[in-house]
């Protein structure tokens, strides 16, 4: 954090992070003891950890449409049937039957 300053001029968005592991730096005999703030700063700034959990969720969804796709499925409808997030609120019509009154 070079400056702890935003693009908008406010405080920055890991800077209560900064806070936290500046203050623990300052009080600790160690700088091992603040491991921890450390972490939770260098993951605000470069969100290493959440990218690896969506690179693993998106994985596993790539691994189940290739599943369905070999019981039969095509893949095309697969992977336009299923989104990495879904809440069920649209379902599709099965058989290609599209009815409209």
């Amino acid at each position: 954090m070079a400056s702890g300053f935003s693009y908008t001029g406010g405080r920055s968005r890991c800077f209560a992070y900064w806070q936290e592991f500046s203050k623990c730096y300052a009080e600790a005999d160690a700088p091992s003891q603040c491991r921890l703030q450390a972490d939770d700063y260098l993951e605000c700034l470069h969100h290493t950890k959440e990218i690896a959990r969506a690179k693993a969720v998106k994985a596993e969804f790539i691994k189940q449409a290739e599943h369905h796709a070999k019981e039969g499925r095509k893949v095309a409808d697969v992977l336009a049937d299923g989104v990495i997030v879904g809440v069920g609120l649209i379902q599709r019509d099965q058989g290609g039957e599209g009815k409209h009154k």
